[in-house]
C-alpha cells in the first residue's frame, strides 16, 4: 500500500488516523491550512495545504478528512482538486468493521468502526459510513453522502448523492431519498423522499425546502 495524504486538520481527521492505522496504512503527512503548517495532529504532522497535493500525487494515495453535517461542498471540492492534479484515493476499512466480498465500495470511502456493509449494496465515492452505520442487503449509497453514526439503512434502501443521514436514523425498508437530502438525527424514514431539503422526525417530514 502507498502511504496516505489526509486532506483536513479536524476532528475527522483524528477519527480517522485510527480508521488508517487500524487498516495497516502508513500516514505520510496532513494537508490543512496554511496557519496549520507544522502543527501535530495526534502523532502526526501538518506538511502543507492544498497547494501541496501535486507534491504527493504518484508516491502517496489520500482521503479526505475534512467532515460534514448537512452541507458536503467542501468534501466535494477538495476530491475534485485532488482528481483535477491526478491524484488517487485510497479506499479505507477499519478493522472492526465488516465488508461483504459481495458488496462495492466507491473510491475515496471510509468504513468506519463497526460499521457494516451487507452483500450487494453499492457505495459511492468520497462516502463516509460512520461508526456503528449499517448498509443492508442490496441498498444503494450515493456519492459524497456521510452515513452517521449509528444509522440503519435496511435492505433495497437508495440514497441519492451528497445526502446526510444524521446519527441514529432508520430508513424503512426499500425506501428511496433523492439527491441532496438532510435527515435529521433520530429520524424514521417510512416512505420515499423526492424533495430536496431537511427532514426530521417519526415519521421524517419536511421541515426545510431545498
Amino acid at each position: 500500500m502507498k502511504p496516505l495524504i489526509l486532506i483536513g486538520g479536524g476532528g475527522h481527521c483524528k477519527s480517522l488516523i485510527d480508521v488508517a492505522e487500524s487498516a495497516g496504512y502508513r500516514i505520510a503527512g496532513i494537508l490543512d491550512r496554511p496557519e496549520e503548517l507544522g502543527k501535530k495532529i495526534l502523532n502526526y504532522e501538518v506538511i502543507g495545504n492544498d497547494d501541496d497535493i501535486p507534491k504527493y500525487v504518484g508516491s502517496a494515495e489520500f482521503i479526505i478528512s475534512v467532515g460534514y453535517i448537512r452541507n458536503p461542498d467542501l468534501r466535494i471540492k477538495l476530491y475534485e482538486l485532488v482528481k483535477q492534479q491526478g491524484g488517487q484515493f485510497a479506499t479505507l476499512i477499519a478493522s472492526t468493521a465488516y465488508v461483504s466480498q459481495y458488496a462495492s465500495l466507491g473510491e475515496g470511502t471510509v468504513v468506519m468502526h463497526h460499521a457494516f456493509v451487507n452483500a450487494e449494496a453499492t457505495v459511492g465515492k468520497n462516502v463516509i459510513l460512520n461508526t456503528f452505520s449499517n448498509i443492508e442487503h442490496g441498498s444503494i449509497v450515493g456519492d459524497q453522502c456521510h452515513i452517521s453514526t449509528g444509522v440503519m439503512v435496511n435492505g433495497d434502501c437508495k440514497v441519492g448523492n451528497n445526502c446526510f443521514i444524521g446519527s441514529g436514523s432508520v430508513l424503512y425498508n426499500g425506501v428511496s431519498i433523492t439527491d441532496g437530502v438532510v435527515v435529521s438525527a433520530g429520524s424514521v424514514v417510512r416512505r420515499p423522499i423526492s424533495i430536496k431539503g431537511v427532514y426530521s422526525g417519526n415519521p421524517a417530514g419536511l421541515k426545510i425546502r431545498g
